[in-house]
């Protein structure tokens, strides 16, 4: 019999394990599966908790449309009739003490038509001027290994991007832009430059591509944890050992020996190392691999929910949230009115928001290591500052994830590739999966799962 485990409870790790058990059932392969996570839950950054009335994410809140609408994996799970989508409305930019509307003709902040960049209220009628070099300045030297701060700043000038486009880009990707690729981030926008000769004019032709339609995120009725619960319900044919940690993984003729905080020794023909590249790094303890785990870099993030008795309506009308441009103003990186966008977490209609505070905020260092009422203290000021709310809230919900958040820089491709090659030669039948090197929403995370369960599929 041949055992292959997988560890890592999180996302990708449950869509790897169910790819590999409708593998084994389909083929009636004699194969032992077993899934090990360290904490009492599977989930991984998906985990839904439920107060006083509201429904609030601890981690990830939402799944884009487009990406998993291909998947069949709701069906399969009998979660069809349990999605929801997000309410549709503005997103607002905190700058110079008010909130400033997005243009709606935009992408991730980058004006979609010459009409979006003459109506924007976030940059000056000079700002305007230095834009329109994109209409006329080919491109010859950048490639899509290139920063993407760079490459926008030098098309469309740095007001733009500093005060409209990198709010944005900055809150998806988790990162100075100056540190981010053109393929790590929007890869298509240097294919557009260099065919329409104008960023601009590139995304006024494929409109519909980001369009598509109002409903653009999905969640469950019940949260997140939904889609967790559907996997793990789905796995009866596998081992899952929960509150178990691998201590360390040793090499043992042509198998591997996977060593368990219960006092358990797996012997194992395949592994999946679903878990973050640093407790990889740690379990294998390999220093051939070493430089190349360190390498790829992480931040951190605190995210706070305030709910209010209160009424959502006290909202500006349209909006759904803001991002912040003048890090001097608020401490926090964004705000998400989540009862305005997602009418199922606040049955009772009142209001529920959340707060990001990132460590690529400057006032993160001071915010960091504060207790929960410290921080809770300080999402206040923010809202008190930036919505003028000075209610105190009925339910607060605070997540810290320190050194969590996969950042990829200009090197994580090569960083990647470079252990990927190494891992070949010095564990061939380990698989490293995850966000820490393939991407970081939910339906990457799922395809890298399924993608991972089928190299398996194929070594055994």
């Amino acid at each position: 019999m041949k055992t292959v485990v997988v560890i890592g409870g999180g996302i990708t790790g449950l869509s790897a394990m169910y790819e590999l058990q409708k593998w084994k059932m389909t083929t009636g392969e004699d194969v032992r599966l077993v899934l090990v996570e360290a904490f009492e839950q599977l989930g991984g950054k998906i985990r839904t908790v439920k107060q006083n009335g509201f429904v609030m994410e601890a981690g990830a809140d939402s799944i884009v449309a487009r990406k998993i609408e291909t998947m069949p994996l709701f069906q399969e799970l009998g979660l069809e009739n349990d999605v929801v989508y997000n309410a549709t409305g503005r997103s607002f930019i905190y700058i110079d003490g008010e909130l400033k509307p997005i243009p709606e003709d935009a992408v991730f902040g980058i004006p979609a038509s010459i009409e979006s960049l003459a109506k924007s209220t976030l940059i000056s009628a000079e700002g305007k001027v230095a834009a329109l070099k994109d209409f006329y300045t080919k491109n010859e030297t950048f490639t899509k290994n290139d920063s993407i701060g760079a490459f926008l700043e030098y098309f469309l000038g740095k007001e733009i991007v500093a005060k409209q486009i990198a709010p944005v880009l900055s809150g998806v990707y988790s990162g100075k832009l100056s540190d981010l690729t053109i393929a790590s981030t929007l890869p298509y926008l240097i294919d557009y430059k260099n065919q329409y000769g104008s960023i601009i004019k590139g995304l006024e032709a494929n409109k519909q591509k980001f369009k598509g339609g109002e409903r653009k995120f999905v969640s469950f009725q019940n949260g997140l944890d939904s889609l967790i619960d559907g996997l793990e319900a789905k796995l009866g044919d596998t081992e899952i050992l929960k509150n178990t940690k691998v201590y360390t993984i040793k090499n043992s003729h042509k198998k591997y020996q996977v060593f368990l905080s219960n006092q358990d020794v797996i012997d194992a023909d395949s592994i999946i190392l679903s878990i973050p590249h640093s407790a990889a790094q740690d379990i294998l303890d390999n220093s051939n691999i070493q430089s190349e785990f360190s390498g790829l870099k992480n931040s951190s993030l605190i995210s706070v929910y305030l709910g209010f008795n209160v009424p959502d309506s006290i909202l500006p009308a349209d909006g759904t949230g803001f991002i912040t441009a003048n890090t001097d103003e608020l401490s926090c990186n964004a705000c998400t009115w989540t009862s305005r966008k997602w009418e199922h977490t606040s049955k009772s209609g009142n209001l529920l928001v959340r707060l990001f505070y990132k460590s690529s905020h400057p006032s993160f260092t001071s915010l960091k290591d504060l207790n929960r009422e410290e921080l809770i203290g300080a999402a206040l000021e923010d809202v008190h500052k930036s919505l003028g709310i000075n209610a105190q809230p009925v339910v607060s919900q605070v997540t810290k994830w320190n050194d969590q958040m996969p950042n990829y820089l200009i090197t994580h491709p090569n960083s990647v590739k470079a252990l990927e090659s190494k891992m070949a030669a010095s564990y061939p039948g380990i698989i490293l999966a995850g966000c820490s090197y393939y991407g970081v929403g939910i339906p990457d995370c799922i395809e890298n799962g399924i993608d991972s369960a089928r190299k398996v599929i194929q070594m055994l």
